[in-house]
């Protein structure tokens, strides 16, 4: 649950999201050094505000004094700073971007690197970790946080300075305010400065009492519309098996009621803001006479002139925005907040995919000449038995099927094989990642040029165009030869047979020395199921093959038949002799 931003806790997300690029031995140098100048610049900035704040006594005293010659000089060195104002405030602003997009450049390859990494992002998936949409969190909120976390901090430091170089002024300037109230003379010293106190605070208080609720609302309205998102896209890519099952109106209403949550998010977010914006839009206005309304009895009682009225009324107004920038930037914190959140809990769900995977008992070596599982029991997530395979092997040149009823843990078995599933525990030992292939049910055809969907996830130069030409021919896929180079959705464009197929070409061409098949005969026909297999076996002699799948063409292809049978209800499977 989002937390009001002026928090401890938030300080410590932002740390943490924040020190790992910041101590990064590549980059910690041009990081620190981009952000001293730009801090550098900001200070030079505040600088030139206190001198054209003394510029402004100087300028109006020679306007109120008809002085000529001194209102020339004084537009002459306005003209001067004037234009060091504007180099600072170009290069601040083209220094920040710069170092924005570095650090926006560094988080994306690391989180991408982890989420990728040791499989983390498909145990995240596995395990409904929370982390809902992360593709929006990598793309979007990765980068709105660099930007914030620029803009705010550095505008906080532009506040507390401003703030810490107007003071001395303004309580200088100001003087005392004399008055006699029921008969006392009072005089509050530097009253100026308590005004501008008193102003921001109160303005300070109600803008959080009235914007405290954005903070949630950002946090919802990412996740909402990724949410929508991602449904459209799913609508996209199973656009054949809507239209074939005139789903439109169930996928028409889905939509409808997702969007109907943004739409309710959106509205909720407008009303918010509309009375913060209210609030602050008063504020903003009432404070730029109020100055003058408590600087005019010094003024009209003869205690300043013009020019002193002037420098005041600059000098309140550096220092009441120091003091209002929470107000002022109150809606970009709470979604600067949000941000921080829902990279938290991504950041989160990823530690424990790690921590599942690194406690894990099920211990895969990838060092073996063949495939030896000597005990082995699979669990579910939750920890309930779900298998047991014991005294399972597989040598070179063999061939082994695995059959069983659904939800017996066939496809868990490959799995644990493939060093995917971590509930349960024993040991297994295969030949290393570079000598096998796993061949899953649902082929996973890229988008891009078929040459490169054929050779996934390899370099497509790797194979020469004989070798294309070859495994389309072997599996009835010669039509395709003229497409190899062209772009498309693969997994749109070719029905779920030619798609196995692709995937059966695949192992054609990589040639594996173990080769592990799910259902990946599923979807053809029997007549092109026997000549995929047979094609497999004329390519691949010396390959070992363990398969799962019922189809009664398997049976003769195999030389090893294995069984998962539970021995009564509710009951673990169990790897058994087939018959």
């Amino acid at each position: 649950m989002p937390q009001t931003f002026a928090t401890p806790n938030f300080f410590r997300a932002l740390w943490t999201l924040a020190k790992p690029y910041f101590s990064d031995p590549k980059e910690r140098r041009s990081a620190w050094g981009l952000l001293i100048v730009i801090v550098i610049l900001n200070l030079a900035g505040v600088a030139l505000s206190v001198w054209f704040n003394f510029w402004y006594n100087t300028f109006y005293t020679a306007l109120q004094d008809k002085d000529y010659e001194t209102f020339k000089t004084q537009l002459l060195y306005f003209t001067v700073v004037a234009f060091a104002f504007i180099v600072v405030a170009v290069y601040k602003l083209y220094l920040q971007q710069m170092l924005q997009i570095r650090w926006r450049r560094w988080l994306t390859e690391h989180w991408l690197n982890d989420w990728l990494g040791d499989k983390n992002y498909y145990h995240m998936q596995m395990l409904g970790l929370g982390t809902d949409n992360p593709d929006q969190r990598i793309s979007e909120d990765l980068r709105l946080f660099p930007a914030y976390s620029l803009t705010l901090t550095l505008g906080l430091l532009n506040a507390v300075v401003t703030l810490v170089s107007f003071l001395s002024i303004l309580w200088t300037i100001s003087g005392p305010l004399d008055f006699t109230l029921a008969g006392h003379a009072i005089s509050i010293p530097g009253y100026m400065v308590w005004a501008a106190f008193f102003y921001a605070a109160a303005g300070t208080w109600l803008t959080h009492l009235i914007g405290r609720p954005l903070v949630k609302i950002n946090f919802d309205k990412q996740k909402l519309e990724a949410d929508f998102r991602f449904h459209l896209v799913r609508v996209r890519e199973h656009a054949e098996g809507i239209a074939f099952q005139h789903g439109e109106a169930v996928e028409r209403a889905g939509l409808g009621a997702r969007f109907a949550h943004v739409f309710t998010n959106f509205y909720d977010l407008m009303r918010k803001t509309k009375q913060l914006t209210w609030f602050t839009s008063g504020y903003g206005q009432l404070a730029l006479i109020f100055p003058f309304v408590v600087g005019a009895p010094r003024y009209f009682g003869g205690a300043i002139q013009l020019g002193g009225l002037m420098q005041i009324v600059s000098a309140f107004g550096e220092v009441q925005q120091a003091l209002s920038y929470i107000i002022n930037a109150y809606s970009e914190i709470a979604e600067w907040r949000a941000v921080i959140d829902r990279l938290t809990t991504f950041r989160n769900g990823l530690e424990r995919a790690q921590q599942v995977a690194a406690q894990s008992q099920v211990a895969v070596a990838t060092d073996g000449a063949a495939l030896n599982v000597a005990t082995l029991q699979l669990d579910l997530p939750d920890g309930k038995p779900l298998m047991q395979a014991d005294g399972l092997q597989l040598a070179a040149g063999d061939s082994l099927l695995v059959q069983g009823g659904s939800g017996k843990g066939k496809t868990t078995l490959l799995r644990a094989i493939a060093g995917l599933w971590p509930f349960g525990k024993g040991r297994l030992q295969r030949p290393g990642d570079d000598q096998s292939l796993f061949l899953p049910q649902k082929p996973y055809l890229p988008h891009g040029s078929l040459r490169a969907a054929l050779s996934y996830p390899r370099d497509p130069a790797a194979f020469s165009e004989d070798d294309y030409r070859a495994a389309l021919a072997a599996l009835d896929l010669g039509k395709l030869e003229s497409q190899l180079d062209e772009d498309a959705a693969w997994d749109q464009r070719l029905s779920g047979g030619e798609q196995q197929r692709v995937q059966l070409a695949r192992a054609l061409l990589m040639k594996p020395r173990w080769l592990y098949l799910d259902e990946a005969t599923a979807s053809l026909d029997e007549a092109s199921e026997q000549k995929a297999l047979a094609a497999l076996r004329e390519a691949l002699p010396q390959t070992a093959i363990l398969s799962i799948g019922h189809k009664p063409a398997l049976q003769a292809f195999h030389t090893h038949k294995r069984k998962l049978e539970a021995s009564a209800p509710g009951e673990p499977a169990k790897l058994i002799a087939a018959t």
